[in-house]
């Protein structure tokens, strides 16, 4: 009668090995699929707003000026080389680089919606498709386009870019726009006017 006990021992020790440099490649052996990191976890962190209340107080819409940092991805309500707001944003994403220069705030518009930007929605508003291009895409049977919101809009240029409350996940992430959180927004929509200066400084 044939033994096959040392075929399997060899079959065993082959398996051990294997599973053995798996562990040393990779930390640990494969168990499954590894877990999917949060959206909290992608999010980079970035320094808060930070207001000058002395200033601030101090300021009328006729002494200020903004600049725009898209390498720091910040924004700075000034008075003469003093910073009044220093506030977080998130600027144009590859491809929808935001615009850099002298510009100036030619509308306020405190409830705005994107001509380009939004969602299909349904007769009673319910979303069918979210984040939609009027550029690319076509509205589905029974739906219409609905602008995202773009609250305390301040528009920097006439194809529609401007400085408004939206995400800021620690980086470029807009179509163009400058994103700002939303007391930072009103703070600076409160004390600019149209024709304020705005000098938004390109990325190194």
């Amino acid at each position: 009668m044939k033994k096959y006990f040392p075929s399997l021992i060899v079959a065993n020790a082959i398996v051990f090995l294997a599973v053995s440099a798996d562990a040393q490649l990779f930390g640990k052996p494969k168990t499954g699929l590894q877990p999917m990191k949060s959206a909290v976890d992608l999010i980079k962190k970035q320094a808060p707003l930070q207001v000058d209340q002395a200033l601030l107080a101090k300021t009328s819409t006729d002494d200020v000026h903004l600049i725009v940092s898209l390498g720091k991805q910040r924004a700075y309500l000034m008075v003469g080389d003093q910073i009044v707001i220093d506030s977080p944003i998130s600027s144009g994403k590859l491809g929808h680089t935001s615009p850099s220069g002298s510009m100036k705030i030619l509308e306020k518009d405190p409830n705005h919606h994107s001509s380009l930007y939004g969602d299909f929605v349904d007769s009673y508003g319910r979303i069918v498709r979210a984040g939609v291009s009027m550029h690319i895409d076509a509205a589905p049977s029974g739906t219409h386009f609905q602008g995202a919101e773009m609250k305390w809009f301040m528009r920097l240029t006439d194809e529609g870019v401007g400085m408004h409350v939206g995400i800021l996940p620690g980086y470029p992430a807009s179509h163009g726009c400058i994103r700002m959180p939303s007391d930072a927004a009103k703070l600076f929509y409160d004390r600019v006017k149209i024709g304020t200066p705005v000098e938004v400084q390109p990325a190194a």
